[in-house]
């Protein structure tokens, strides 16, 4: 089995069982359109919204959803790209883990409850790993995996050479492996972290 392969129906069912015994919540999305209606649910108007990079996002339409104002949400990243000041910019930047609803996506999910997120910068990660309340991860069931060591597998043959790819065509360097977080279990009564698992091939 490849990469790109969806997961099958007892793998996804394997894979959120495993999630919410670890005090992490599941929803399961059909395809694109579900997973926004879900985002619509689980966002209340008037919230502070802060993204992550994340081609999942974009390819599902919340980016452009959050760029349009049509939602109500107080979009942070705008916030920030919007600044000229170069130190305001970094302070704002520094500040984005905090907003009440961070979402992103990751690069690997195990059957076992794991989940793995790799990052040449880091910058996603502070949100991921505790400053977040509310964490929202959007995942292709293609990203689900075995094991520890397929995930780390899957980072490193998959998800780094496609960023790589995409870097360079956008004129970049590239991309490599900064850092890697592995959330093995969310802290009861903490915060509240969601992954929704779409149906449908998105993101590395």
């Amino acid at each position: 089995m490849g990469w790109d392969t969806l997961a099958n129906d007892e793998e996804i069912k394997r894979t959120s069982e495993a999630l919410i015994s670890h005090g992490i919540n599941v929803e399961v999305a059909s395809n694109k359109d579900a997973a926004i209606k879900l985002l619509e649910k689980l966002i209340p108007e008037g919230a502070e919204v802060m993204t992550a990079s994340s081609t999942t996002l974009s390819q599902i339409g919340f980016l452009d959803m959050l760029k349009s104002v049509k939602h109500g949400w107080h979009d942070k990243k705008q916030l920030i790209i919007s600044e000229q000041d170069t130190a305001k910019r970094t302070e704002l930047r520094k500040h984005a883990g905090i907003a009440a609803y961070f979402l992103g996506s990751v690069h690997a999910v195990t059957e076992t409850g794991e989940i793995l997120t790799a990052s040449a910068s880091g910058s996603q990660l502070g949100a991921y790993a505790f400053t977040a309340d509310n964490l929202i991860l959007v995942v292709g069931t293609q990203k689900i995996v075995k094991s520890l060591d397929d995930g780390f597998k899957r980072i490193k043959e998959e998800s780094l050479r496609l960023e790589d790819k995409r870097m360079k065509d956008a004129g970049y360097q590239g991309s490599f492996i900064g850092e890697i977080l592995i959330t093995e279990r969310i802290m009861p009564g903490t915060r509240k972290v969601t992954v929704i698992l779409v149906k449908e091939k998105l993101g590395f």
